[in-house]
Order: C-alpha cells, then structure tokens, then sequence
C-alpha cells in the first residue's frame, strides 16, 4: 500500500474523510476507488459511495480476496444506512469469514457488529446478541468498543431493559470520546435520546399521559392487566396474547379496558370493533361471534362477562387493567415514527421493520405522501421516502416486532 492510500486510510479510520479525499480524489485504481468511497459515506453521498465501492470491488482481481471482503463489509454498512435491508446477509457473513480467516479482525469484527445492527433492525435481539457472544469489548479498539456498546444498548431496549441499556449507552460515551470522532460520538447521543424520549401514552378518563421507556418496564414489571395498543397483545406478569393479526379482537380488547372496570355498551363495542354506524341484527350476531372468540384467547388472563347493556372484562390475577397506546396515534403512524429519524427508506424496509406487507406499507406511503407528510425520491427500487415535515420526536422501539417481555 503507496503512502497516499495510508494516509487516506488513517484519515478515515480517525473520522477525517475530506483528508482523505485531499489524497486519493483523482486516483482511479481500486485501493483508491474504495477510500473515495468510505469518504463519501462518511459525508452522507450514499449513492455515490456505493457506485464507488462496487467499481472498487470490479476492479480488486479474484486473488485479492481480503480488499474485496473489506469492499462488501463497506457496502452492507452503506446498504444499513440507506435502510437497504434486503442487502444479502449471507455476503457480509462470507466476507467476515474471509476476514477472519486471513486474520484481519479489526475488520471481521466491524462485519460482525454491522450483522447484529441488521438483525436488531428487524426485531430479532436473539440472534443480535448469540453473533456477539462470547466477545470481550475490552479487546477492540475504540470506536469497535463504542458500535459494540451501541448494539449492547440497543438490545437491551428491544427487550426493555432500561437499567443495562443505560450502563452500555454511559460505555459507548466513554469509548466514543477515545476515539475522538465527532460521528460516533453524535450517534451515541441519538441513541441516549430514545430513553429520554416518549415511548407510550397512558390512557386514563383524563386523556393519560406519556410514558417514558423505563415508566413501560415498570408497568410491565407490575401486576397490572396491560392492553397494549403499540404492539397490539394483552399481557399480564405471567401470560402474552399477541392479537397484531386479530384487529377486531384487539379492539374490543381496547375498548374493555378502557371502560374497566364498567362494562361497555353493545352499541360502542360495534362502533370500536366494526365501525358499525346503523346496527342491524346481524352486526349483533357478529359482536356475539367476535366476542366469544376473544373470550377463548383471553382465557389465561381474564374472563369477558356478559351484562344487562353489553360486556365487562375481569382479570383473573391482576389488580387493575391499563391501556397503553401509541404516543402519537394518528393513521400510518408507525410509517411516520420511523421516516423521523431522518433518514431514507424504502417500502420494502419499512415492511421488514414493522413485521408488515409491503402493500400495506406502500398504502400508507401514497396516502401520507397525498397530504404532504412524506416525500418520495427515486424512481422504481432506488425509490425511497423521508418525513416532509417535522415529526414529533418518539421512541419506536413499541413499534417494532418483537415479542413482550415474557413473551
């Protein structure tokens, strides 16, 4: 490697990335391509610093194989940033093999952390944390500490366990600020915000009131019955009825806890569940229907009552029933939480985070994009979308598929 390509390199592992332009701007040969391209993802060019790598990767010979490894481990960490989440995971995992296997394990252990980002992405913080087992951040440089702390942090919020996530958050500060990169160092601060920002609302008669990730674990930590409107289940200590699938059971779930502990009339339970305006005999027959079935899936929980106007929910243990719901519940509104984060999304993306049909997902887009909310750029694949206006800042970690505590 030539003395411009080692300063570049050093430029860029020290969060310099127009040093490292200065030095291999005009260069055409893949080391240099490849550089040109880290840098130009460092600046937020996403678009042209893939274009780059992949004219790197062309230009690497098939005996080059670690330059090429480290070339695909760039491009799934640019494919994460732009939210490309259909970026073929058995690559970056081949890459890391060879990386390993050649004894480059600054590099096979970033390939590693960005393989846990993108499981953790799609709700799966199992599979996050058993690809990182058995590592000891002690050993990693850095700014390898802080991404580690970082996936760390993020599992254990998926799963809401505020204390460790706030232990790993205090962890990658500490790293971060070693490091000395002002790009990390911003990164560890959005993550530290998601604790400190509204993550549910508590309905009550009074209109609630939000409730911040670590008030959702307590919660969850008590004896309350919790109908949970932001992964849609009923739960208690003991039991989950996930009821994401089941809409209409949900919301008669819904509407019996938030009457609790009264019961509610037939008629509102046919406007919740049906949105029934003129009821006829056989929106009664079906409210008995439905009715019947959520007795069935609740029968762990709490028993659903019949009475003189309508029905009552009883838990069977719990000693009070709470409603929990978005904190901003308007239509497409788990769309609009995760376009606030800034970045761009696909249809497709969006569907992998929120566990749901990209057609429904692209349902949304055309309907909040029709009011002005979201903007689409691209065409056809490269098409993505982003919030056009300010989004009310929430936590989405309730959002997003991942069983319940317990669960």
């Amino acid at each position: 490697m030539d003395s411009l390509i080692t300063a570049a390199a050093r430029a860029l592992a020290a969060g310099d990335p127009l040093g490292a332009l200065n030095r291999v701007a005009l260069r055409q040969d893949p080391p240099a391509l490849a550089l040109r391209g880290i840098a130009m993802a460092q600046l937020g060019d996403l678009d042209r610093a893939r274009a780059l790598m992949r004219s790197a990767v062309r230009g690497f010979g098939p005996r080059e194989a670690v330059a090429r490894a480290r070339c695909t481990v760039a491009l799934a960490e640019i494919a994460l940033a732009s939210r490309d989440l259909h970026g073929s995971a058995k690559a970056l995992a081949a890459a890391r093999a060879t990386l390993e296997r050649h004894g480059d394990r600054a590099n096979a252990m970033h390939a590693r952390h960005l393989e846990a980002r993108h499981l953790l992405l799609l709700g799966r913080p199992d599979e996050a944390e058993g690809l990182l087992a058995g590592l000891d951040p002690a050993l990693l440089p850095p700014a390898l500490q802080t991404a580690h702390e970082l996936v760390m942090a993020g599992i254990a919020i998926r799963r809401l366990r505020i204390a460790p996530a706030r232990a790993a958050i205090a962890r990658a500060r500490h790293s971060a600020r070693l490091a000395g990169i002002a790009a990390l160092a911003a990164e560890v601060e959005r993550a530290a915000r998601v604790l400190d920002t509204p993550a549910a609302r508590l309905v009550a008669p009074d209109g609630g009131r939000m409730l911040l990730l670590e008030e959702v674990e307590s919660l969850q930590a008590s004896d309350a019955l919790i109908v949970d409107g932001c992964r849609h289940a009923v739960r208690d200590p003991h039991h989950v009825v996930p009821l994401a699938n089941r809409p209409v059971l949900f919301a008669l779930a819904r509407a019996l806890g938030e009457a609790w502990p009264a019961d509610v009339p037939r008629d509102v339970l046919l406007v919740r569940a049906f949105g029934a305006r003129q009821v006829d005999e056989s929106h009664r027959a079906r409210l008995r229907v439905e009715v019947g079935r959520l007795r069935a899936v609740l029968e762990p929980l709490a028993s659903v009552s019949a009475t003189a106007r309508g029905f009552r929910l009883t838990p069977y243990e719990a000693e009070r029933v709470v409603v929990l719901a978005r904190p901003v519940e308007e239509r497409h509104g788990a769309v609009l939480a995760l376009l606030a984060d800034g970045e761009a999304w696909s249809s497709s993306a969006l569907a992998l985070a929120l566990g749901t049909s990209q057609r429904s997902v692209q349902r949304a887009l055309d309907a909040l994009a029709a009011s002005g909310r979201v903007c689409p750029f691209g065409q056809a694949r490269a098409r993505r979308w982003t919030a056009a206006s300010p989004v009310p800042e929430i936590a989405t970690t309730l959002l997003l598929p991942v069983p319940l505590p317990g669960g």
